[in-house]
C-alpha cells in the first residue's frame, strides 16, 4: 500500500475531497517527523507506538579496503506495534 492508496481509502471512508485528505495525511507525517526529531516519542493506543532508540557506538569494518572503522552513537526511529494490532495481523495474514 502506498501513500496514494492510504488518501484513497481516506476519501472512500470520509468524503473528504482527494486535496484535503493528501494534506491530513502529510500533515500527520510531518507531525510524527517533528516530534521524533524533537527526540519526542509519538504513541497511538491500539496501534503502535513510534519511538526514537539509541544505537551505542560500535565498530564496523570496510570490506572495500579491509579496515576496522567506528560507528559512532547515533538515534533511529523506529515503530513498536501495539499488541492488539499484532494479533490482528496475525490472525488475517495468510501464509503464502
Amino acid at each position: 500500500m502506498t501513500k496514494a492508496d492510504i488518501v484513497s481509502n481516506i476519501v472512500e471512508e470520509t468524503g473528504l475531497e482527494r486535496v484535503e485528505a493528501l494534506k491530513v495525511v502529510e500533515s500527520f507525517m510531518t507531525t510524527i517527523k517533528a516530534s521524533l526529531s524533537k527526540g519526542d516519542n509519538v504513541y497511538l493506543r491500539g496501534f503502535g507506538s513510534f519511538v526514537v532508540k539509541e544505537r551505542a557506538e560500535k565498530t564496523g569494518r570496510n570490506i572495500s579496503k579491509n579496515t576496522a572503522i567506528i560507528i559512532p552513537a547515533h538515534n533511529i526511529p523506529s515503530f513498536k506495534p501495539a499488541k492488539t494490532f499484532v494479533e490482528d495481523v496475525k490472525m488475517n495474514v495468510k501464509v503464502k
